[in-house]
């Protein structure tokens, strides 16, 4: 995930509007970061964890520090996964940033984003961070949830890695391409492609979860591989691999966001918006607290510290003026509600949902605006 744009945190990360390719906003994600070791359904299938018989997700997650004796307290049941817009959360966990604004918090770490995603719609958690393209599909699906933060933009650590011999877009013709079918980083090499005036029908596409789909370009089985960070990583170990384009060439292309289901936001406002303030107060404790916050983030990554601040630039941390900006109504992308009805028209156009999902409510603002206003 990556952007571009005004830098405001002094640790590295930049910060942008909200800006989109064509007009779509997405990351039909993907995110992030950490998506790996399960092999799940494919995205734009989070309607069917409304249906019985679905796998439940939850047997799948990872949580640390007693989150199953929090949440019989009560506390926000809060999914995250790999990507570095997200891993502050970690800081904020283990630095008591959560206790200090009297918030009670079961964060729960997934392996896989995917899995992130269906646990929120069947409302196993209360909350999530994933991307717009992401959320909007659910809502499409059937599921009520509501945007309450911008977390980041995207501007590089969504890649297209190719191997040696691979040098252009129009090279990818008839080769064999790999990513997890449906995230954001899928839209990223369809993006691609079509700038070359190319189909996905010009490639050999292979379906792997992202983890996957990175070993397996390393084990040379693809000729390519489209994954986000910490992956990215990974997949340039191959020899001669390199990176062919990313989500740098799309500005605003994918944008990630603090997702709750509705019915926890109007029942529980005010821990909503103890998260919220949370999730500013950790940027802060980031700022001034760099290798601390460096050391837990990139261990939550599984990459060194060196390795996690080559991330830096390509994720843009949205400050709290730019989340005021992105959540105003627009007739551009820079505004969230403009950016949401594009995506609703893309995935109902696309074939990707049966229906336009409604998105006139999908934000509430009112939780950065009240920080806002506190931090003034």
């Amino acid at each position: 995930m990556d952007t571009v744009g005004v830098r405001d945190h002094s640790w590295g990360f930049k910060i942008v509007h909200v800006h989109f390719f064509n007009g779509f906003p997405m990351r039909l994600k993907f995110p992030v970061l950490r998506r790996s070791l399960f092999t799940y359904c494919a995205l734009f299938l989070v309607s069917l964890v409304f249906m019985a018989g679905c796998i439940n997700p939850a047997t799948s997650i990872k949580t640390e520090g007693g989150a199953t004796s929090n949440a019989a307290a009560g506390a926000v049941r809060l999914g995250f996964s790999a990507w570095p817009g997200w891993f502050p959360w970690q800081v904020a966990q283990e630095q008591g940033i959560f206790a200090a604004n009297n918030v009670a918090v079961d964060l729960k770490w997934f392996d896989g984003y995917l899995e992130s995603i269906s646990t929120l719609n069947a409302e196993q958690i209360d909350a999530n961070s994933q991307t717009l393209g992401d959320t909007v599909s659910s809502v499409a699906g059937g599921a009520d949830q509501v945007i309450v933060l911008v977390n980041d933009n995207s501007t590089g650590n969504d890649k297209v890695i190719v191997k040696e011999g691979i040098n252009a877009i129009a090279d990818l013709k008839g080769k064999k391409v790999a990513a997890e079918e449906g995230t954001v980083d899928h839209f990223l090499l369809l993006q691609g492609l079509q700038k070359e005036g190319l189909t996905a029908q010009d490639i050999e596409f292979v379906p792997l979860e992202t983890g996957k789909a990175a070993a397996a370009f390393v084990a040379g089985q693809v000729d390519a591989v489209a994954v986000f960070a910490p992956f990215t990583t990974q997949a340039l170990k191959l020899p001669g691999s390199k990176e062919l384009f990313s989500s740098k060439d799309f500005p605003g292309a994918i944008s990630d966001h603090l997702v709750f289901t509705r019915k926890f936001v109007n029942e529980k406002p005010d821990q909503v918006q103890a998260v919220v303030d949370s999730w500013f107060a950790t940027l802060d404790y980031i700022n001034t607290n760099k290798d601390k916050a460096y050391d837990i983030m990139a261990k939550r990554a599984g990459v060194t510290v060196d390795e996690y601040k080559e991330y830096d630039g390509g994720t843009k941390i949205f400050t709290v003026e730019e989340n005021l900006k992105a959540f105003q109504p627009g007739s551009d992308m820079t505004s969230l509600y403009y950016a949401a009805e594009k995506m609703s028209e893309f995935l109902n156009q696309a074939g990707l949902a049966s229906t336009q999902p409604d998105t006139s409510k999908l934000f509430d603002d009112r939780f950065v605006k009240a920080y806002a206003a506190k931090a003034k």
